[in-house]
Protein backbone atom coordinates (compact mmCIF):
# COMPACT_ATOMS: atom_id res chain seq x y z
CA UNK A 1 0.00 0.00 0.00
CA UNK A 2 2.60 2.23 1.25
CA UNK A 3 4.70 1.50 -2.22
CA UNK A 4 1.18 2.69 -4.34
CA UNK A 5 0.81 5.89 -2.86
CA UNK A 6 4.62 6.31 -3.36
CA UNK A 7 4.63 5.54 -7.02
CA UNK A 8 1.36 7.96 -7.02
CA UNK A 9 2.81 10.98 -5.08
CA UNK A 10 6.52 10.31 -6.81
CA UNK A 11 4.21 10.92 -10.48
CA UNK A 12 2.23 13.71 -9.58
CA UNK A 13 5.13 15.24 -7.98
CA UNK A 14 6.51 15.08 -11.74
CA UNK A 15 3.40 16.60 -13.24
CA UNK A 16 3.78 20.03 -14.31
CA UNK A 17 1.99 22.37 -12.15
CA UNK A 18 -1.22 23.24 -13.99
CA UNK A 19 -1.60 19.86 -14.28
CA UNK A 20 -1.34 19.63 -10.27
CA UNK A 21 -3.49 22.56 -9.89
CA UNK A 22 -6.22 20.93 -12.07
CA UNK A 23 -6.04 17.21 -10.47
CA UNK A 24 -5.82 18.89 -6.77
CA UNK A 25 -8.90 21.51 -7.92
CA UNK A 26 -10.90 17.74 -8.35
CA UNK A 27 -10.00 15.85 -5.58
CA UNK A 28 -9.42 18.90 -2.76
CA UNK A 29 -12.30 21.41 -3.71
CA UNK A 30 -14.66 20.15 -6.19
CA UNK A 31 -16.31 16.58 -4.81
CA UNK A 32 -16.02 17.88 -1.25
CA UNK A 33 -17.56 21.50 -2.03
CA UNK A 34 -20.14 19.16 -3.61
CA UNK A 35 -21.06 17.00 -0.75
CA UNK A 36 -20.33 19.80 1.74
CA UNK A 37 -22.87 22.12 -0.26
CA UNK A 38 -25.41 19.57 -0.70
CA UNK A 39 -25.28 18.75 3.14
CA UNK A 40 -25.30 22.25 4.38
CA UNK A 41 -28.29 23.37 2.32
CA UNK A 42 -30.19 20.37 3.81
CA UNK A 43 -28.50 21.93 7.02
CA UNK A 44 -29.58 25.17 7.01
CA UNK A 45 -32.98 24.17 5.99
CA UNK A 46 -33.44 21.97 9.02
CA UNK A 47 -32.02 24.88 11.33
CA UNK A 48 -33.93 27.79 9.76
CA UNK A 49 -36.85 25.39 10.57
CA UNK A 50 -36.30 24.35 14.15
CA UNK A 51 -35.21 27.77 14.81
CA UNK A 52 -38.57 28.66 13.80
CA UNK A 53 -40.21 26.12 15.62
CA UNK A 54 -37.89 27.04 18.87
CA UNK A 55 -39.39 30.78 18.38
CA UNK A 56 -42.58 30.02 18.12
CA UNK A 57 -42.41 27.75 21.17
CA UNK A 58 -41.16 30.45 22.96
CA UNK A 59 -43.66 33.12 22.00
CA UNK A 60 -46.29 30.38 22.99
CA UNK A 61 -44.66 29.92 26.66
CA UNK A 62 -44.88 33.74 26.67
CA UNK A 63 -48.62 33.96 25.56
CA UNK A 64 -49.40 31.66 28.07
CA UNK A 65 -47.51 33.76 30.73
CA UNK A 66 -49.30 36.67 29.93
CA UNK A 67 -52.87 35.25 29.78
CA UNK A 68 -52.31 33.55 32.83
CA UNK A 69 -51.82 37.16 34.77
CA UNK A 70 -55.04 38.54 32.60
CA UNK A 71 -57.31 35.54 34.06
CA UNK A 72 -55.58 35.94 37.17
CA UNK A 73 -57.93 38.98 37.79
CA UNK A 74 -61.50 37.76 37.03
CA UNK A 75 -60.64 34.90 38.99
CA UNK A 76 -59.77 36.68 42.19
CA UNK A 77 -62.51 38.88 41.48
CA UNK A 78 -65.04 35.64 41.21
CA UNK A 79 -63.54 34.23 44.43
CA UNK A 80 -64.82 37.56 46.23
CA UNK A 81 -68.06 37.18 44.76
CA UNK A 82 -68.52 33.64 46.39
CA UNK A 83 -68.19 34.79 50.22
CA UNK A 84 -69.92 37.85 49.42
CA UNK A 85 -72.65 38.39 52.20
CA UNK A 86 -73.67 41.61 50.14
CA UNK A 87 -74.05 39.81 47.07
CA UNK A 88 -76.13 37.00 48.58
CA UNK A 89 -78.47 39.28 50.42
CA UNK A 90 -78.90 41.62 47.04
CA UNK A 91 -80.00 38.59 45.08
CA UNK A 92 -81.99 36.97 47.90
CA UNK A 93 -83.56 39.50 48.94
CA UNK A 94 -87.63 39.25 48.26
CA UNK A 95 -88.38 43.05 47.55
CA UNK A 96 -91.92 44.48 48.16
CA UNK A 97 -91.58 47.36 45.70
CA UNK A 98 -89.68 48.16 42.58
CA UNK A 99 -88.21 51.02 44.95
CA UNK A 100 -86.71 48.77 46.72
CA UNK A 101 -85.44 46.70 44.32
CA UNK A 102 -84.23 49.49 42.66
CA UNK A 103 -82.40 51.26 45.67
CA UNK A 104 -80.92 48.18 46.32
CA UNK A 105 -79.15 47.49 43.00
CA UNK A 106 -77.86 51.12 43.47
CA UNK A 107 -76.11 50.63 46.41
CA UNK A 108 -74.25 47.24 45.78
CA UNK A 109 -71.47 48.47 42.80
CA UNK A 110 -68.55 46.10 43.51
CA UNK A 111 -69.29 45.22 40.08
CA UNK A 112 -69.19 48.42 38.36
CA UNK A 113 -66.26 49.45 40.69
CA UNK A 114 -64.19 46.00 39.13
CA UNK A 115 -64.81 47.24 35.58
CA UNK A 116 -63.94 50.67 36.11
CA UNK A 117 -60.69 49.27 38.09
CA UNK A 118 -59.30 46.66 36.63
CA UNK A 119 -58.84 46.84 32.50
CA UNK A 120 -59.04 42.85 32.50
CA UNK A 121 -62.05 43.21 32.85
CA UNK A 122 -65.01 44.01 30.44
CA UNK A 123 -68.40 42.98 31.68
CA UNK A 124 -70.00 41.44 35.05
CA UNK A 125 -73.30 39.95 35.23
CA UNK A 126 -74.92 37.63 37.56
CA UNK A 127 -78.15 35.17 36.47
CA UNK A 128 -80.48 34.31 39.48
CA UNK A 129 -84.24 32.89 39.77
CA UNK A 130 -85.04 36.09 41.46
CA UNK A 131 -88.36 37.41 40.33
CA UNK A 132 -88.68 40.87 42.64
CA UNK A 133 -84.80 41.65 41.66
CA UNK A 134 -85.21 44.09 38.70
CA UNK A 135 -83.05 43.28 35.66
CA UNK A 136 -80.27 46.48 35.08
CA UNK A 137 -77.44 44.73 32.61
CA UNK A 138 -75.57 43.49 35.93
CA UNK A 139 -78.48 41.13 37.45
CA UNK A 140 -80.42 38.92 34.80
CA UNK A 141 -83.16 36.75 35.70
CA UNK A 142 -82.80 32.78 34.97
CA UNK A 143 -84.90 32.20 32.09
CA UNK A 144 -85.60 29.30 29.53
CA UNK A 145 -83.21 30.63 26.96
CA UNK A 146 -80.65 31.04 29.27
CA UNK A 147 -81.13 27.55 30.89
CA UNK A 148 -80.69 25.44 28.08
CA UNK A 149 -76.77 27.36 27.00
CA UNK A 150 -74.01 25.08 26.88
CA UNK A 151 -72.36 27.64 29.46
CA UNK A 152 -75.20 27.62 31.86
CA UNK A 153 -75.11 23.87 31.57
CA UNK A 154 -71.38 23.75 32.56
CA UNK A 155 -71.74 25.93 35.84
CA UNK A 156 -74.02 24.07 37.34
CA UNK A 157 -72.81 20.25 36.11
CA UNK A 158 -69.77 20.91 37.69
CA UNK A 159 -68.72 23.66 40.41
CA UNK A 160 -65.62 25.46 39.45
CA UNK A 161 -64.59 28.02 37.14
CA UNK A 162 -65.02 27.53 33.54
CA UNK A 163 -63.33 29.00 30.62
CA UNK A 164 -66.00 29.66 27.62
CA UNK A 165 -66.22 31.28 24.72
CA UNK A 166 -69.79 33.25 25.30
CA UNK A 167 -72.23 36.15 24.00
CA UNK A 168 -73.23 39.03 25.88
CA UNK A 169 -77.15 39.74 25.59
CA UNK A 170 -77.00 42.43 27.28
CA UNK A 171 -74.61 44.48 24.75
CA UNK A 172 -76.26 43.03 21.72
CA UNK A 173 -74.84 39.64 21.69
CA UNK A 174 -70.94 40.83 21.68
CA UNK A 175 -68.90 37.70 22.27
CA UNK A 176 -65.58 37.05 24.24
CA UNK A 177 -64.14 34.97 26.41
CA UNK A 178 -65.58 34.62 29.89
CA UNK A 179 -65.22 32.88 33.07
CA UNK A 180 -68.48 31.35 34.17
CA UNK A 181 -69.01 30.14 37.58
CA UNK A 182 -71.81 28.38 39.75
CA UNK A 183 -72.29 31.11 42.61
CA UNK A 184 -73.82 29.19 45.55
CA UNK A 185 -75.69 30.82 48.28
CA UNK A 186 -75.45 28.07 51.25
CA UNK A 187 -77.68 30.44 53.98
CA UNK A 188 -80.67 30.96 51.43
CA UNK A 189 -80.02 27.02 49.72
CA UNK A 190 -79.79 29.25 46.36
CA UNK A 191 -77.32 29.54 43.90
CA UNK A 192 -76.72 31.85 40.53
CA UNK A 193 -74.71 32.08 37.91
CA UNK A 194 -71.67 34.41 37.63
CA UNK A 195 -70.49 35.63 34.16
CA UNK A 196 -66.87 37.65 34.12
CA UNK A 197 -66.16 38.76 30.56
CA UNK A 198 -62.54 39.33 30.09
CA UNK A 199 -61.64 42.30 27.95
CA UNK A 200 -60.90 40.93 24.25
CA UNK A 201 -58.65 44.17 23.43
CA UNK A 202 -55.86 42.92 25.52
CA UNK A 203 -55.64 39.46 23.44
CA UNK A 204 -55.70 41.39 20.40
CA UNK A 205 -53.06 43.81 21.56
CA UNK A 206 -51.06 40.21 22.42
CA UNK A 207 -51.41 38.39 19.73
CA UNK A 208 -51.40 41.31 16.91
CA UNK A 209 -47.89 40.99 18.41
CA UNK A 210 -46.68 37.41 17.30
CA UNK A 211 -44.98 36.50 14.01
CA UNK A 212 -47.24 33.63 13.20
CA UNK A 213 -50.66 33.12 13.32
CA UNK A 214 -51.72 32.16 16.97
CA UNK A 215 -55.23 31.49 18.59
CA UNK A 216 -56.63 30.89 21.81
CA UNK A 217 -59.13 28.15 21.98
CA UNK A 218 -61.70 27.06 24.44
CA UNK A 219 -61.97 23.27 25.61
CA UNK A 220 -64.92 22.95 22.84
CA UNK A 221 -62.04 23.90 19.91
CA UNK A 222 -63.58 27.48 19.51
CA UNK A 223 -61.05 30.03 18.67
CA UNK A 224 -61.42 32.65 21.38
CA UNK A 225 -59.40 35.12 20.90
CA UNK A 226 -56.73 35.12 17.34
CA UNK A 227 -54.29 37.13 16.03
CA UNK A 228 -56.53 36.89 12.39
CA UNK A 229 -59.41 38.25 13.39
CA UNK A 230 -61.88 36.56 10.84
CA UNK A 231 -60.96 33.01 12.96
CA UNK A 232 -62.61 34.23 16.31
CA UNK A 233 -65.79 32.75 17.27
CA UNK A 234 -65.22 29.94 15.05
CA UNK A 235 -64.45 25.99 16.11
CA UNK A 236 -61.39 24.75 14.01
CA UNK A 237 -63.42 22.87 12.17
CA UNK A 238 -64.88 25.28 10.72
CA UNK A 239 -61.05 26.77 9.91
CA UNK A 240 -58.87 25.98 7.53
CA UNK A 241 -57.06 23.34 9.97
CA UNK A 242 -60.01 20.57 10.89
CA UNK A 243 -56.77 18.58 12.15
CA UNK A 244 -56.06 20.46 15.22
CA UNK A 245 -59.42 19.82 16.91
CA UNK A 246 -58.59 17.52 20.15
CA UNK A 247 -54.70 17.67 19.95
CA UNK A 248 -52.65 17.86 23.47
CA UNK A 249 -50.17 20.10 23.81
CA UNK A 250 -46.56 19.56 21.88
CA UNK A 251 -45.22 20.40 18.41
CA UNK A 252 -47.07 18.78 15.17
CA UNK A 253 -46.01 18.26 11.74
CA UNK A 254 -49.47 18.53 9.53
CA UNK A 255 -50.86 18.68 6.11
CA UNK A 256 -53.41 21.16 5.37
CA UNK A 257 -54.89 21.65 1.93
CA UNK A 258 -51.87 20.08 0.35
CA UNK A 259 -49.19 22.24 2.45
CA UNK A 260 -47.01 21.31 5.85
CA UNK A 261 -47.99 23.09 8.28
CA UNK A 262 -45.85 23.04 12.07
CA UNK A 263 -48.21 23.34 14.74
CA UNK A 264 -47.10 24.46 18.00
CA UNK A 265 -49.92 23.71 20.78
CA UNK A 266 -49.47 24.58 24.68
CA UNK A 267 -52.51 24.09 27.36
CA UNK A 268 -52.73 26.52 29.99
CA UNK A 269 -54.83 25.07 33.14
CA UNK A 270 -55.21 28.54 35.65
CA UNK A 271 -56.03 27.45 39.36
CA UNK A 272 -59.40 26.26 40.72
CA UNK A 273 -60.20 25.79 36.50
CA UNK A 274 -62.41 22.82 35.50
CA UNK A 275 -61.35 23.40 31.98
CA UNK A 276 -58.54 24.26 30.31
CA UNK A 277 -57.29 26.59 27.34
CA UNK A 278 -55.03 25.83 24.84
CA UNK A 279 -52.42 28.12 22.52
CA UNK A 280 -52.05 27.16 19.32
CA UNK A 281 -49.96 28.48 16.73
CA UNK A 282 -49.00 27.82 13.11
CA UNK A 283 -46.93 28.64 10.57
CA UNK A 284 -46.47 27.16 6.83
CA UNK A 285 -43.06 24.92 6.29
CA UNK A 286 -42.85 26.87 3.19
CA UNK A 287 -42.99 30.64 4.04
CA UNK A 288 -39.81 29.79 7.00
CA UNK A 289 -37.87 27.57 4.47
CA UNK A 290 -38.88 29.24 0.77
CA UNK A 291 -35.97 31.58 1.79
CA UNK A 292 -33.53 28.89 2.22
CA UNK A 293 -34.62 26.46 -0.67
CA UNK A 294 -33.85 29.48 -3.00
CA UNK A 295 -30.54 30.75 -1.99
CA UNK A 296 -29.46 26.65 -1.79
CA UNK A 297 -30.38 26.72 -6.04
CA UNK A 298 -29.10 30.10 -6.32
CA UNK A 299 -25.37 29.09 -4.49
CA UNK A 300 -25.46 25.57 -5.85
CA UNK A 301 -25.94 27.70 -9.47
CA UNK A 302 -23.31 30.09 -8.56
CA UNK A 303 -21.19 27.04 -7.48
CA UNK A 304 -21.35 25.37 -10.77
CA UNK A 305 -20.75 27.98 -13.24
CA UNK A 306 -17.54 29.23 -10.49
CA UNK A 307 -16.30 25.51 -10.61
CA UNK A 308 -16.30 25.55 -14.28
CA UNK A 309 -14.76 28.42 -15.21
CA UNK A 310 -12.10 28.10 -12.39
CA UNK A 311 -11.14 24.74 -14.31
CA UNK A 312 -10.83 26.75 -17.92
CA UNK A 313 -8.67 29.57 -15.74
CA UNK A 314 -6.94 27.42 -13.65
CA UNK A 315 -4.10 26.29 -16.35
CA UNK A 316 -3.92 30.22 -17.61
CA UNK A 317 -3.30 32.14 -14.09
CA UNK A 318 -0.69 29.08 -12.70
CA UNK A 319 2.52 30.21 -14.21
CA UNK A 320 1.87 34.07 -12.35
CA UNK A 321 -0.20 32.26 -9.97
CA UNK A 322 3.12 30.75 -8.21
CA UNK A 323 5.42 33.72 -8.44
CA UNK A 324 3.08 36.25 -7.15
CA UNK A 325 1.04 33.71 -4.71
CA UNK A 326 4.68 33.53 -3.48
CA UNK A 327 5.15 37.12 -2.86
CA UNK A 328 2.04 37.39 -1.35
CA UNK A 329 3.02 34.17 1.71
CA UNK A 330 5.99 35.88 2.64
CA UNK A 331 4.26 39.00 3.33
CA UNK A 332 1.35 36.85 5.44
CA UNK A 333 4.59 35.54 7.04
CA UNK A 334 5.73 38.98 8.43
CA UNK A 335 1.92 40.12 9.53
CA UNK A 336 2.14 36.15 11.32
CA UNK A 337 5.15 37.21 13.30
CA UNK A 338 3.50 40.85 14.43
CA UNK A 339 4.56 42.94 11.47
CA UNK A 340 1.85 44.84 10.50
CA UNK A 341 3.25 48.21 8.51
CA UNK A 342 3.23 45.24 5.72
CA UNK A 343 2.12 46.46 2.35
CA UNK A 344 1.58 44.34 -0.60
CA UNK A 345 2.08 45.91 -4.22
CA UNK A 346 1.30 43.16 -6.15
CA UNK A 347 -0.40 44.97 -9.32
CA UNK A 348 -3.42 43.24 -11.31
CA UNK A 349 -7.04 43.38 -10.98
CA UNK A 350 -6.93 39.34 -10.91
CA UNK A 351 -7.54 37.19 -8.20
CA UNK A 352 -3.98 37.62 -6.63
CA UNK A 353 -3.92 41.52 -7.63
CA UNK A 354 -7.39 41.36 -5.47
CA UNK A 355 -5.84 39.64 -2.72
CA UNK A 356 -2.81 41.83 -2.75
CA UNK A 357 -5.54 44.40 -2.21
CA UNK A 358 -7.83 43.10 0.01
CA UNK A 359 -4.61 42.03 2.60
CA UNK A 360 -3.34 45.70 2.93
CA UNK A 361 -7.39 46.43 3.67
CA UNK A 362 -7.08 43.60 6.00
CA UNK A 363 -3.96 45.18 7.53
CA UNK A 364 -5.40 48.15 8.00
CA UNK A 365 -8.22 46.62 9.23
CA UNK A 366 -6.27 44.90 12.11
CA UNK A 367 -4.31 48.41 12.84
CA UNK A 368 -7.46 49.62 13.33
CA UNK A 369 -9.37 46.58 15.68
CA UNK A 370 -6.19 47.03 18.04
CA UNK A 371 -6.92 50.38 18.18
CA UNK A 372 -10.63 49.68 18.99
CA UNK A 373 -10.18 46.75 20.69
CA UNK A 374 -8.09 48.88 23.38
CA UNK A 375 -10.09 51.72 23.72
CA UNK A 376 -13.63 49.18 24.37
CA UNK A 377 -11.22 47.55 26.92
CA UNK A 378 -11.04 51.07 28.61
CA UNK A 379 -14.90 51.45 27.81
CA UNK A 380 -15.81 48.51 29.43
CA UNK A 381 -13.87 49.24 32.52
CA UNK A 382 -15.47 52.65 32.86
CA UNK A 383 -19.02 50.86 32.17
CA UNK A 384 -18.45 47.98 34.46
CA UNK A 385 -17.57 50.62 37.29
CA UNK A 386 -21.18 52.38 36.35
CA UNK A 387 -22.74 49.49 36.58
CA UNK A 388 -21.64 48.09 39.53
CA UNK A 389 -23.31 51.52 41.19
CA UNK A 390 -26.02 51.06 38.94
CA UNK A 391 -26.95 47.43 40.34
CA UNK A 392 -26.96 48.30 43.87
CA UNK A 393 -29.53 50.82 43.25
CA UNK A 394 -31.36 48.50 40.92
CA UNK A 395 -31.57 46.00 43.87
CA UNK A 396 -33.16 48.66 46.32
CA UNK A 397 -35.64 49.24 44.28
CA UNK A 398 -37.03 45.77 42.62
CA UNK A 399 -39.80 45.84 44.87
CA UNK A 400 -42.96 45.06 42.58
CA UNK A 401 -45.55 47.89 43.35
CA UNK A 402 -48.42 45.96 41.32
CA UNK A 403 -47.57 43.25 44.16
CA UNK A 404 -47.86 45.24 46.93
CA UNK A 405 -51.09 47.35 45.77
CA UNK A 406 -52.68 43.70 45.24
CA UNK A 407 -51.17 42.63 48.92
CA UNK A 408 -52.90 45.77 50.50
CA UNK A 409 -56.27 44.74 48.99
CA UNK A 410 -56.14 41.54 50.09
CA UNK A 411 -55.60 42.73 53.67
CA UNK A 412 -57.98 45.07 53.32
CA UNK A 413 -60.44 42.91 52.42
CA UNK A 414 -59.28 40.47 54.83
CA UNK A 415 -59.72 43.66 57.73
CA UNK A 416 -62.86 44.31 56.58
CA UNK A 417 -64.53 40.64 56.68
CA UNK A 418 -63.34 40.72 60.36
CA UNK A 419 -64.98 43.86 60.99
CA UNK A 420 -61.94 46.15 61.27
CA UNK A 421 -63.39 48.98 59.05
CA UNK A 422 -61.53 51.95 60.19
CA UNK A 423 -58.23 49.53 59.59
CA UNK A 424 -59.95 48.32 56.64
CA UNK A 425 -60.79 51.69 54.92
CA UNK A 426 -56.70 53.07 55.79
CA UNK A 427 -55.81 50.12 53.84
CA UNK A 428 -57.96 50.80 51.15
CA UNK A 429 -56.59 54.79 51.23
CA UNK A 430 -53.53 53.56 50.98
CA UNK A 431 -53.90 51.27 48.36
CA UNK A 432 -55.35 54.09 46.68
CA UNK A 433 -52.24 56.22 47.11
CA UNK A 434 -49.82 53.80 46.01
CA UNK A 435 -52.64 53.17 43.11
CA UNK A 436 -52.18 56.57 41.92
CA UNK A 437 -48.50 57.01 41.88
CA UNK A 438 -48.28 53.42 40.00
CA UNK A 439 -50.40 55.08 37.31
CA UNK A 440 -49.32 58.05 37.36
CA UNK A 441 -48.37 59.81 33.78
CA UNK A 442 -48.03 62.86 31.90
CA UNK A 443 -51.92 63.62 31.64
CA UNK A 444 -53.00 66.27 33.58
CA UNK A 445 -56.19 65.11 36.01
CA UNK A 446 -59.03 67.02 37.35
CA UNK A 447 -58.52 68.85 40.52
CA UNK A 448 -61.14 67.08 42.13
CA UNK A 449 -58.89 63.89 41.53
CA UNK A 450 -55.86 65.39 42.98
CA UNK A 451 -57.57 66.50 46.31
CA UNK A 452 -59.42 63.33 46.39
CA UNK A 453 -55.59 61.48 47.09
CA UNK A 454 -54.74 64.71 49.18
CA UNK A 455 -57.85 63.40 51.38
CA UNK A 456 -56.33 59.52 51.70
CA UNK A 457 -53.11 60.94 52.75
CA UNK A 458 -53.87 63.04 55.65
CA UNK A 459 -56.58 60.91 56.91
CA UNK A 460 -53.62 58.21 56.82
CA UNK A 461 -51.93 60.89 58.83
CA UNK A 462 -54.10 61.76 61.00
CA UNK A 463 -55.04 58.17 61.83
CA UNK A 464 -51.11 57.51 62.52
CA UNK A 465 -50.85 60.40 64.64
CA UNK A 466 -53.72 60.54 66.17
CA UNK A 467 -57.05 62.98 66.07
CA UNK A 468 -55.43 65.39 68.66
CA UNK A 469 -52.29 65.57 67.08
CA UNK A 470 -53.57 66.73 63.37
CA UNK A 471 -56.91 68.05 61.90
CA UNK A 472 -57.33 69.16 58.64
CA UNK A 473 -59.92 71.28 56.26
CA UNK A 474 -60.35 71.39 52.27
CA UNK A 475 -62.10 74.61 51.11
CA UNK A 476 -62.13 74.64 47.08
CA UNK A 477 -64.80 75.64 45.64
CA UNK A 478 -66.87 72.74 43.71
CA UNK A 479 -67.25 74.12 40.33
CA UNK A 480 -62.89 73.84 40.68
CA UNK A 481 -62.72 70.20 40.67
CA UNK A 482 -63.06 69.42 37.02
CA UNK A 483 -60.25 72.20 36.11
CA UNK A 484 -57.74 69.73 34.68
CA UNK A 485 -53.92 70.37 36.49
CA UNK A 486 -50.40 68.25 36.13
CA UNK A 487 -50.67 65.44 38.42
CA UNK A 488 -48.53 65.04 42.11
CA UNK A 489 -48.60 69.25 42.47
CA UNK A 490 -50.86 69.57 45.67
CA UNK A 491 -49.69 66.07 47.22
CA UNK A 492 -46.53 67.39 47.57
CA UNK A 493 -47.15 70.38 49.49
CA UNK A 494 -49.40 68.32 52.00
CA UNK A 495 -46.95 66.51 52.57
CA UNK A 496 -44.32 69.09 53.15
CA UNK A 497 -46.44 70.60 55.79
CA UNK A 498 -46.91 67.23 57.47
CA UNK A 499 -43.39 66.54 57.91
CA UNK A 500 -41.98 70.08 58.25
CA UNK A 501 -44.45 72.28 59.22
CA UNK A 502 -46.03 70.04 62.09
CA UNK A 503 -42.47 68.73 63.20
CA UNK A 504 -42.61 69.12 67.20
CA UNK A 505 -45.91 70.00 67.64
CA UNK A 506 -47.51 67.17 70.00
CA UNK A 507 -51.28 68.42 69.51
CA UNK A 508 -53.24 70.88 68.03
CA UNK A 509 -51.51 70.23 64.52
CA UNK A 510 -54.02 72.17 61.91
CA UNK A 511 -53.62 72.02 57.94
CA UNK A 512 -55.75 73.75 55.71
CA UNK A 513 -56.46 73.58 51.97
CA UNK A 514 -58.31 76.11 50.24
CA UNK A 515 -58.97 77.09 46.75
CA UNK A 516 -60.55 79.95 44.89
CA UNK A 517 -61.06 80.94 41.34
CA UNK A 518 -58.87 84.11 39.79
CA UNK A 519 -60.40 86.98 38.06
CA UNK A 520 -58.69 86.00 35.04
CA UNK A 521 -59.92 82.74 35.48
CA UNK A 522 -56.77 80.99 36.74
CA UNK A 523 -56.47 79.19 40.17
CA UNK A 524 -55.14 80.21 43.13
CA UNK A 525 -54.62 77.23 45.71
CA UNK A 526 -53.29 77.40 49.96
CA UNK A 527 -51.98 74.92 51.72
CA UNK A 528 -51.21 76.71 55.44
CA UNK A 529 -50.56 74.95 58.61
CA UNK A 530 -49.85 76.55 61.94
CA UNK A 531 -46.70 74.71 62.83
CA UNK A 532 -42.90 75.96 63.83
CA UNK A 533 -42.97 77.90 60.74
CA UNK A 534 -39.41 79.57 59.29
CA UNK A 535 -36.62 81.96 59.90
CA UNK A 536 -36.18 85.09 57.47
CA UNK A 537 -33.43 83.29 56.77
CA UNK A 538 -34.86 79.76 55.80
CA UNK A 539 -37.67 81.33 54.24
CA UNK A 540 -35.46 83.44 52.18
CA UNK A 541 -33.27 80.01 51.23
CA UNK A 542 -36.28 78.44 49.87
CA UNK A 543 -37.56 80.50 48.18
CA UNK A 544 -33.86 81.22 46.21
CA UNK A 545 -34.20 77.24 45.87
CA UNK A 546 -37.19 76.80 43.82
CA UNK A 547 -35.68 78.41 40.85
CA UNK A 548 -32.18 76.70 41.66
CA UNK A 549 -31.44 73.87 39.13
CA UNK A 550 -28.73 72.90 40.97
CA UNK A 551 -30.15 72.81 44.08
CA UNK A 552 -31.19 69.19 45.59
CA UNK A 553 -31.23 69.31 49.64
CA UNK A 554 -33.71 67.88 51.57
CA UNK A 555 -37.18 68.82 50.87
CA UNK A 556 -36.29 71.32 48.87
CA UNK A 557 -36.65 68.92 46.00
CA UNK A 558 -40.41 68.18 46.13
CA UNK A 559 -41.08 72.30 46.12
CA UNK A 560 -38.59 73.10 43.45
CA UNK A 561 -40.21 70.05 41.50
CA UNK A 562 -43.81 71.28 41.81
CA UNK A 563 -42.65 74.79 41.22
CA UNK A 564 -40.89 74.04 37.98
CA UNK A 565 -43.24 71.68 36.38
CA UNK A 566 -46.26 74.33 37.01
CA UNK A 567 -43.62 77.33 35.09
CA UNK A 568 -43.05 74.84 32.44
CA UNK A 569 -46.45 74.64 31.53
CA UNK A 570 -48.08 77.24 32.13
CA UNK A 571 -45.41 80.48 32.08
CA UNK A 572 -43.78 82.54 34.42
CA UNK A 573 -46.40 84.18 36.26
CA UNK A 574 -47.13 80.02 37.88
CA UNK A 575 -45.47 78.71 40.44
CA UNK A 576 -45.54 78.34 43.97
CA UNK A 577 -45.19 82.05 46.75
CA UNK A 578 -43.55 80.98 50.55
CA UNK A 579 -45.03 82.88 53.07
CA UNK A 580 -43.96 81.85 56.75
CA UNK A 581 -43.45 83.61 59.96
CA UNK A 582 -40.95 81.81 62.97
CA UNK A 583 -43.27 80.17 65.19
CA UNK A 584 -46.55 81.09 63.04
CA UNK A 585 -46.49 78.70 61.31
CA UNK A 586 -46.15 78.28 57.00
CA UNK A 587 -48.19 79.30 54.21
CA UNK A 588 -47.78 78.10 50.32
CA UNK A 589 -49.79 79.90 47.39
CA UNK A 590 -49.82 77.62 44.25
CA UNK A 591 -50.87 79.91 41.53
CA UNK A 592 -52.29 78.97 37.71
CA UNK A 593 -53.18 81.79 35.48
CA UNK A 594 -55.90 81.90 33.57
CA UNK A 595 -56.01 82.18 29.85
CA UNK A 596 -53.13 79.02 29.32
CA UNK A 597 -56.15 76.34 30.92
CA UNK A 598 -55.73 73.01 28.77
Amino acid sequence: MRQVIRRIGFRFNNLRLKSQLFIAFLIVVLIPVLIVGIFLTAQYRNNVLEQATRQTTNNVDKIVTQTSDILRIPMELSDDYMVSTDLSSLVNTRYATVFDSTHALWEFNDFRSAVKLYREVDYIRLYADNDTLLENWEFLHLTDAVRGTDWYRAANAKDGIHWIYTSNETRKGAKSLSLVRRIPFPTYKTSGVLVIDVNPELFDTMLRQEPYDTMIVDASDTVAAAKNRSWIGKSLSQLEFPGLAGKSEGTYNMTFGGEEYRVVIEKLNPASSVNGLRIVSVFAVESIVGEANRVARLGMGVLAVSMAIALVLIYIVASVLTKRTLVLYRNLSRVGKGDLQVYSDIQGNDEIGLLSRQFNNMVASIRELMAEVEDSHRQRTELEVRQRDIKLKMMASQINPHFLFNALESIRMRIHMKGEKEIASVVRMLGRLIRNNIEIGQRHIPLGEELEIVRYYLEIQKFRYGEDRLEFVIDVEEEMSLTLIPPLILQPLVENAVVHGLEGIGEGGRISITGRRLQDGGLQLTVADNGVGMTPERLRDNRDALDDPSEDKGHRIGLRNVHQRLVLNYGSGSGLRLESAEGGGTQIKLLIPGKKEE
